[in-house]
């Protein structure tokens, strides 16, 4: 059993390919990222240009909870596919976080504008409270792309811009295993 990492900016396709990846094994389990989110009802404090303390901790809260459930799962003989953002430091401190092993670490990287796509196609505001200061939602997808720029390349990287997301799990598998 393995534990695979999902991640990437928002909209790039993360929870619809992690839980098609999860899909593909037998007994598997798909830990969202957002569902982590969701957990705080009462003082959420959400991340912004300029996070408050409480902001970060609640970040790093999630990512552990998040990382803890999906080796939970993996010990217990799931394949576990875990998806959230987790870019820059923050993904070389996961992998710490979830000693089973083996863990796939992938990025999906597709191209801004593709996100942008994404994003108007879904009808989510998931880019709203970056796009301040007369910023389009490019702009602020721009932001989160120089994270993902300086993201350690570790794990297996995917531009999924001109793929499906099936296709995209399939090169997943056929990178990974």
């Amino acid at each position: 059993m393995s534990v695979y990492l999902v991640t990437g900016l928002q909209a790039s396709g993360k929870s619809t390919v992690a839980r098609l990846l999860a899909e593909r094994f037998e007994p598997s389990a798909h830990v969202e990222g957002d569902v982590m989110w969701k957990l705080v009802v009462g003082g959420r404090a959400d991340m912004t240009d300029d996070p408050t303390p409480e902001a970060a901790r609640q970040l790093e809260l999630r990512y552990r909870h998040g990382a803890m459930l999906a080796q939970s799962f993996a010990d217990n003989g799931f394949t576990a596919v875990h998806n959230d953002i987790i870019l820059g430091d923050h993904l070389r401190r996961y992998s710490k976080l979830v000693s089973h092993r083996p863990l796939q670490i992938v990025v999906l990287c597709p191209r801004p504008e593709v996100v942008a796509d994404r994003e108007l196609g879904r009808g989510s505001s998931a880019y709203r409270s970056w796009m301040t200061g007369g910023r389009t939602l490019l702009d602020a997808i721009e932001v989160h792309q120089t994270w993902l720029d300086a993201t350690r390349r570790i794990g297996t990287w995917i531009d999924s811009s001109d793929q499906t997301p099936d296709q995209t799990v399939d090169e997943i598998l056929e990178r990974t295993t």
